[in-house]
């Protein structure tokens, strides 16, 4: 099987990307889904993150306040890289586990994950493949979605390596900068050309 990782920067369409593999009938894991997972109420992860941030992250019902904890994350590096420690390597072991249990029934299967070069995984897969669109796009989208400042979206876009930087690495690029039409295609041309390579190496 074909390890394919999916990833890009905020607001750059990945999700939408991701959606149409796997309308394609391609096997996905979201690591984001993944990541909320790991820190519901009763696990080890939620427990970890009170440790280290304090009651303030949890919210009246006992989940995470995730806006408050965005708000000290993305203010502080060292607080991003504390909450990173707790989550990412629950979120890795899920993938692996997801992947070696399609491994034997599907040519190639995808996780998205958007932090895949920040936290060096691309070595862990066969295939990258970035989503993009212009940084001022990205920008725009993310202060019309989230209700963000442009200070703000400025500062959650520095959180990640600029979107050039992860194209340079792509092994393919889905542009999502045109219309949704112009995605599907681009989306479709992956697909054909991982088709390809599983049917090459026997995957």
């Amino acid at each position: 099987m074909i390890r394919v990782a999916l990833t890009g920067g905020i607001a750059t369409g990945k999700s939408y990307v991701a959606a149409r593999l796997r309308d394609a009938g391609v096997p996905v894991i979201d690591a984001d889904v993944v990541a909320r997972e790991v820190v519901a109420p009763g696990t080890p992860g939620l427990d970890a993150v009170l440790r280290r941030f304090g009651s303030g992250v949890i919210a009246a019902d006992g989940t995470l306040d995730r806006a408050a904890l965005a708000a000290i994350v993305f203010a502080d590096p060292a607080a991003r890289r504390d909450l990173e420690l707790i989550i990412h390597p629950a979120v890795r072991r899920s993938i692996d586990a997801f992947l070696a249990e399609h491994s034997a029934a599907a040519p190639f299967a995808v996780a998205d994950i958007p932090l895949l070069f920040e936290t060096g995984r691309e070595r862990d897969f066969d295939v990258v493949v970035v989503a993009a669109c212009p940084p001022e796009m990205q920008r725009a989208r993310v202060m019309a979605r989230d209700g963000a400042t442009a200070e703000q979206a400025e500062r959650r876009m520095a959180a990640q390596w600029p979107i050039a930087d992860k194209v340079a690495r792509a092994d393919f690029v889905v542009d999502t900068s045109g219309t949704f039409a112009d995605t599907d295609r681009a989306v479709d041309a992956v697909l054909a050309a991982l088709r390809r390579r599983a049917a090459a190496t026997g995957a």
